[in-house]
């Protein structure tokens, strides 16, 4: 069934409707909240927020926009606050948040892999919201540039903008640690020289 329609039937109280709606995308908002947060708990905590909104505020969902930018939105928000509240009451350093992330993302097989995707989440961690939650929707959840921008309530060119420099910020961390991102370093243990 089309997700317009879906969300219209939300509006007149379809529990169906919004069933169908949180089986699409329960999944990707968490994922997505998780790539934000590091918690997995708060993602799915603040998943279930979303969808409660994306229910008892259907009627102000507008057919302009995808479904899904509309529920990213509202999941975007959640974020943003809960990072701001975060912020304000750090009292946990960043490597104690980073073994707890390390204990969901478990990469028992390879330790190495574990260890780089650890070191990948603190340098994505350690970038400022404005620009993280552009390039997670970008690069992780794969939206375009526009659809980001709607989401957002910024311009295009902000966008552009702030994808670009957390990239160049992501990119600086790699190039300045190479040691802690294992994939660069697997030619070196194969004898292959690097200028």
């Amino acid at each position: 069934m089309d997700e317009q329609v879906l969300m219209k039937k939300i509006e007149e109280g379809d529990e169906m409707a919004f069933a169908q709606i949180m089986r699409l995308y329960k999944g990707r908002i968490v994922n997505f909240l998780y790539q934000l947060t590091s918690d997995y708990e708060k993602a799915v905590e603040l998943a279930q927020e979303t969808f409660i909104r994306v229910y008892f505020k259907a009627n102000r969902y507008k057919p302009i926009a995808p479904v899904s930018s509309w529920i990213y939105t509202i999941a975007s928000n959640l974020a943003k606050t809960e990072m701001k509240k975060k912020q304000r009451m750090a009292t946990v350093s960043i490597d104690d948040e980073c073994s707890n992330m390390s204990a969901q993302v478990c990469y028992e097989d390879n330790p190495e892999d574990m260890e780089t995707i650890k070191n990948l989440r603190k340098a994505l961690n350690s970038l400022h919201s404005r620009y993280r939650i552009p390039l997670v929707l970008k690069d992780i959840e794969g939206f375009s540039q526009e659809e980001i921008a709607e989401m957002l309530q910024k311009p295009i060119g902000t966008i552009k903008a702030r994808i670009s420099r957390g990239r160049a910020y992501l990119k600086k961390e790699i190039e300045n640690h190479p040691d802690n991102f294992h994939f660069l370093s697997k030619g070196e243990e194969h004898g292959d020289e690097r200028a």
